[in-house]
């Protein structure tokens, strides 16, 4: 009997009306913004009224340095999420929205898989509420606004070869990375070279993503950089006067999006910045309300540990008081043998020698987590083809570090096949075993931060940055921004910044291209080798095989 593909199991489910799940975490139906009847945005008044409840208990699910055979981490959290309400526990995933970019380019889809998906899965991966369509209008408002300004006579005396304010679109478009604007005369304005990043890239998303209220979101808007004078001192986004008419139009895509898992469990799906380009992480404001009002939250942070994972602990729970007693960290026997240097293809022998060899990836970044002080287990993503001794190596080696490995299987059986982990990490997360702590204090400077990121995570020897990049980091901390946590901009397919180099590397080095100031965000973003802020499209995307079946049904998201 062959599988269902994941569309075709999430068009299958049975769904329950979006007050039937507010219902479950006391969500009244006043409070239910809906669009359409199987999601809803949670109103900003009751979010204001459970402020006073305490917490429930963070979980934060990670994974290795991802590969082409597929590591399931979003599957996992959503799972675990299924799995914890499976065994009695009040519990509620947080996770990040799709981008428009990548589900056309490689990824097809991004709300899990199998028996382990956040439902209606389509819309989820598509427009869903349309947050990112705002955030994208409320960027390019600001971006117009700029420009305008310098038109009508400038009198704020920006330096135009100092706009440092992009533009952006939800969409991979190589062609957009660099461009000149207001070519074609004088009625155009005055012609200058800047380019476009992707929306997830965009500050506003991050601000969005990490701002507490509307008005915690205008101050933040309010302190974007998006220019410099001649004599180099900042002109911010209030004084262009957009920060109001941001707000406005970010109001709505503030509030969380509430749906559900096929077991109809609560899942609140609000922000989402990319790991490798930006923090991760999906909203505060999605967090924070769900710990108020489950016990268990299952969230998940991009990519490998070493980005997604970071930048949550280093980032998110470093500005919000956040902290998470317990992480996940995914991986799979497919991942750990094509670490081990076994090409795709013959991922499906049976190879422990390539399983062993593959392991230290999976040891750096249970060392790396263990290092915020968290607790660590690992949950080993099955495929059909692992063998029981291939997974039984892979428990062993965790195990001599001093963690456990727990086989699940809930993309194939849903919360029934991962009823093991959810009950050792409610029980790890019950004992409060965390000490949390980031790996750097606010009062170093910014290329020190960088420097213990790079060594302590990356295992780096050291980091590459020339005068001028540490003269503009110097330039930032006399300004006042020397406190402000780093965010990598790195490659996510290894410690390093070199894609090709799998598996546990030591002894490299990280070169800094440029440093960018997001001062509305509160953090330094530090671009590292080759990475981009507007991917590209591959060969062949995944856009190539998404269309309208016969019957009207979309087909090619997975």
């Amino acid at each position: 009997m062959g599988f269902k593909s994941d569309i075709e199991i999430a068009r299958e489910a049975k769904k329950l009306s979006i007050q039937d799940i507010g219902a479950r975490l006391d969500i009244p139906q006043e409070h239910l913004l809906p669009y359409g009847h199987d999601k809803a945005k949670v109103s900003q008044e009751f979010i204001n009224s459970v402020q006073g409840k305490d917490n429930g208990k963070l979980i934060l699910v990670t994974a290795i340095n991802p590969t082409p055979a597929g590591e399931g981490k979003t599957t996992t959290t959503v799972g675990l999420g299924d799995g914890l309400n499976k065994i009695g526990k009040r519990a509620a995933i947080c996770i990040r929205e799709a981008s428009l970019g990548p589900c056309f380019g490689m990824k097809g889809g991004a709300a899990g898989g199998g028996f382990a998906q956040v439902v209606p899965m389509e819309e989820m991966n598509l427009h869903f509420t349309g947050d990112f369509h705002a955030i994208t209008s409320a960027h390019n408002l600001l971006s117009a606004m700029i420009d305008n300004h310098i038109y009508w006579g400038n009198s704020l005396e920006i330096d135009q070869r100092r706009v440092t304010w992009r533009r952006v679109m939800d969409m991979n478009d190589r062609a957009l990375r660099d461009v000149v604007t207001s070519l074609g005369g004088v009625s155009n304005g005055y012609p200058r070279q800047t380019g476009f990043d992707i929306t997830v890239a965009s500050e506003v998303m991050a601000i969005l993503c990490l701002a507490t209220s509307l008005n915690d979101l205008q101050n933040r808007l309010g302190n974007i950089i998006v220019a410099y004078r001649r004599d180099k001192t900042p002109v911010f986004c209030r004084d262009i006067k957009a920060d109001g008419a941001m707000t406005v139009l970010l109001k709505d895509a503030m509030q969380p999006n509430l749906v559900q898992t096929l077991e109809n469990n609560p899942a609140f799906v609000h922000g989402g910045p990319f790991a490798n380009i930006a923090h991760g992480c999906n909203s505060v404001m999605a967090t924070a309300t769900a710990l108020k009002i489950a016990d268990y939250v299952v969230t998940e942070a991009g990519f490998g540990a070493d980005l997604g994972a970071e930048k949550f602990m280093n980032i998110k729970c470093r500005k919000t008081g956040l902290s998470p007693s317990v992480v996940v960290l995914v991986a799979t026997i497919r991942a750990m043998k094509m670490n081990g240097g076994i090409a795709k293809k013959d991922l499906g022998l049976e190879n422990i020698d390539a399983v062993k060899a593959g392991c230290p990836n999976l040891g750096r970044h249970i060392e790396n987590v263990k290092s915020f002080g968290v607790p660590v287990v690992v949950a080993i993503n099955h495929f059909v083809t692992d063998t029981s001794a291939e997974v039984q190596t892979v428990k062993e080696y965790v195990s001599e570090l001093g963690s456990e490995a727990i086989l699940c299987q809930h993309w194939e059986k849903g919360s029934q096949g991962i009823v093991e982990l959810a009950s050792r990490v409610a029980e790890i997360a019950d004992a409060e075993m965390a000490n949390f702590s980031p790996i750097y204090k606010d009062d170093i400077s910014l290329f020190e931060k960088i420097e213990i990121v790079a060594k302590r995570i990356y295992r780096a020897d050291a980091v590459l940055a020339d005068a001028k990049t540490r003269n503009q980091l110097k330039e930032w901390e006399a300004a006042g921004y020397g406190t402000l946590p780093v965010c990598m901009a790195k490659t996510q397919y290894s410690f390093t910044t070199d894609p090709n180099l799998r598996g546990a590397p030591d002894g490299h080095s990280v070169p800094i291209r440029e440093v960018r100031l997001s001062a509305g965000a509160g953090f330094v973003v530090v671009i590292c080798g080759e990475i981009m802020t507007m991917p590209g499209l591959p060969s062949i995307p995944a856009s190539e095989g998404i269309m309208l079946n016969d019957l009207g049904y979309i087909e090619g998201l997975f």
